[in-house]
């Protein structure tokens, strides 16, 4: 009796010691994905100020201008994402995430710096790209090995409960930086915000920064890495790891890369773009153009932890499935409805995204398990930013450019509805790895993938 009673004591203490190492997993993964979009969300809500104090010319051409530099730091990504990834997979993922959280913060503290280009001309832009492109470097290695981190620590039949996480803490990250640029707007005037209130925000990011850091050097490798690496295959040269994913597994590079233009084009024109669309397509005045978005994002915080079990339960491509009609379907009537008044508008916004909540909640789970273990680090990161890089970052300087153009303010509407389409023929192909084990060097979801193999801790140890 003693002895049982011993065994079920020591039984529970495992049990809580691996749930407690998995929700520090998921806060440090989650961290660096907050930091990110915080400096995504203090960009794009402070966008008006920025253009104004750091680019020269009208209006119009400043805000054009610094879109194209927003859109230039994802140009850089692909590069960050070939750097990064195979580093990942080579040296092991906390590594890799405790340099590129640290890389992504103080650029943003430095944009917050930059002089005006009142005082020191064509530089203060050229600062400006030089810290996004900076940004955007490290950002290529930060989301996939964000995902990569969490999904090789979470159980496998709660990996799309555990990544929604991922994805809260990116609406987290953007609505802090946005509410904290509408606070600074509210509190200091307009007069104030030109002239030095929108640089506070971005002094934020340093802490953040540190915090993240101090938590991914604290925990260890995840599981499945450390298998890898104990069982002698783990890519011993980065050279060879990209040769092996170009050449072995250019299906799920491609697939991933169709599903990421669905994702980042919606995700991008209603995060990123959608201020600027409110305030200067249907009039709306600074602050309410800033408030109404938050409130939508708001909502789809509730819901991703609950679309994300629902992906456990009923399958990645399911949900994905019922976002991309959902959208295609929803797009021009939401878009025609937020041209009557801020109710229609918050309306509008909220259904779109809260049809775009079961992609977001489930990509932390979906995307890492179409690659093998030895490669996956650099399959998403290079696959992930290449797709975002074009059809991503650029989304609210494209939908700017052809509204310009074409007076028509349903164009953001269009562009995501081809997104959608573009995503829907990538989902065809994709293999369904709801539940599936991500350990070994087979692509999870096929044949060889499916069998769990022995279960080592996070010290190595069999479990």
């Amino acid at each position: 009796m003693d002895y049982v009673q011993s065994w079920d004591s020591d039984s529970e203490t495992v049990q809580h010691e691996s749930r407690s190492l998995l929700r520090r997993a998921i806060a440090a993964s989650a961290l660096g994905n907050a930091t990110e979009w915080f400096d995504y969300g203090i960009y794009a809500y402070g966008l008006t100020y920025i253009s104004a104090a750091l680019f020269p010319g009208s209006t119009a051409q400043a805000t054009l201008f610094a879109l194209a530099t927003f859109a230039i730091s994802f140009l850089v990504r692909p590069l960050g994402g070939l750097f990064w990834g195979p580093l990942g997979d080579r040296l092991g993922r906390k590594h890799v995430l405790a340099l590129t959280i640290i890389l992504m913060s103080v650029a943003t503290l430095l944009v917050g710096l930059v002089p005006t280009y009142a005082r020191i001309g064509w530089w203060a832009p050229a600062l400006l790209i030089v810290l996004r492109m900076i940004q955007g470097f490290s950002t290529g290695g930060e989301y996939g090995g964000a995902a990569t981190f969490m999904a090789e620590y979470a159980p496998d039949k709660k990996r799309g409960f555990c990544g929604s996480f991922l994805e809260f803490a990116t609406l987290a990250g953007f609505s802090l930086g946005a509410f904290l640029m509408l606070g600074c707007s509210v509190a200091l005037g307009n007069a104030a915000m030109h002239d030095w209130g929108w640089r506070l925000p971005f002094l934020i990011a340093a802490p953040l920064g540190l915090i993240g850091f101090y938590l991914r050097s604290k925990l260890e490798d995840t599981p499945v890495f450390i298998e890898l690496e104990q069982s002698n295959h783990k890519e011993p040269q980065t050279c060879v790891s990209l040769k092996a994913l170009l050449t072995g597994y250019w299906k799920p590079l491609v697939l991933l890369g169709g599903l990421v233009v669905a994702l980042n084009v919606v995700n991008y024109v209603l995060l990123a773009y959608m201020p600027t669309f409110m305030q200067k397509q249907l009039g709306m005045s600074d602050n309410m153009s800033l408030l109404v978005p938050l409130i939508g994002m708001l909502a789809m915080m509730v819901f991703l932890p609950f679309a994300g079990t629902f992906s456990d339960r009923i399958g990645r491509k399911n949900v994905w499935w019922f976002s991309l009609v959902g959208l295609f379907v929803a797009a021009i009537p939401m878009f025609l409805l937020m041209k009557h008044g801020i109710a229609g508008a918050l309306i509008g916004f909220s259904v779109l995204g809260l049809l775009y909540v079961p992609q977001l909640a489930s990509i932390s789970a979906m995307f890492p398990a179409m690659f093998p273990t030895q490669v996956r680090y650099a399959g998403m990161a290079i696959a992930y930013n290449v797709s975002t890089s074009i059809f991503g970052g650029t989304a609210p300087m494209v939908n700017e450019w052809f509204i310009a153009r074409t007076g028509n303010v349903l164009v953001p509407a269009y562009y995501m509805m081809a997104a959608c389409v573009i995503g829907a023929l990538a989902l065809i192909f994709v293999t369904e790895t709801s539940g599936c084990s991500l350990r070994g060097r087979e692509i999870p979801g096929k044949e060889k993938g499916n069998r769990t193999p022995k279960r080592v801790d996070a010290a190595g140890r069999g479990a």
